[in-house]
């Protein structure tokens, strides 16, 4: 499970580097997609909420690379992921596979470091500790 971990980190932390930096860079020059995965994507384009999803993509990307804070990147990284699903199942089903795949890939990391995120998965508040009043 380990190195199966590691494979994965290091994939999953390269795809979104290059996803995030292509973002800035555009040197895959995909084009526009028609229909609404289009306007939703020039919506992004022209309120430059765009740069916000590559910094995440980027900053994610490169702590999942270094293997430091990298339940951190997990986290970073998953609201991410969901909202490529969201958009490849709704609006651009095309792209489906490739998102599955990273979705796999982060569930895989995310197995590997689940002691990390215990706290979240508390059945209530006192569970864990005090509850601070």
């Amino acid at each position: 499970m380990k190195i199966a971990a590691l494979i994965a980190r290091i994939v999953l932390g390269l795809a979104f580097v290059f996803f995030g930096l292509n973002i800035f860079l555009n040197f895959l020059h995909a084009p526009v997609p028609p229909g609404t995965a289009g306007q939703f994507m020039g919506a992004l384009f022209a309120s430059h909420y765009i740069y916000l999803i590559g910094a995440v993509q980027v900053i994610g990307g490169a702590l999942l690379l270094s293997g430091f804070y990298v339940p951190l990147a997990l986290t970073l990284l998953g609201p991410m992921l969901v909202n490529i699903l969201a958009f490849h199942i709704t609006m651009a089903p095309s792209g489906l596979p490739l998102a599955l795949v990273a979705t796999a890939l982060w569930f895989v990391v995310f197995v590997y470091v689940r002691s990390a995120f215990s706290g979240i998965f508390a059945k209530r508040a006192g569970s864990y500790g005090p509850i601070v009043r």
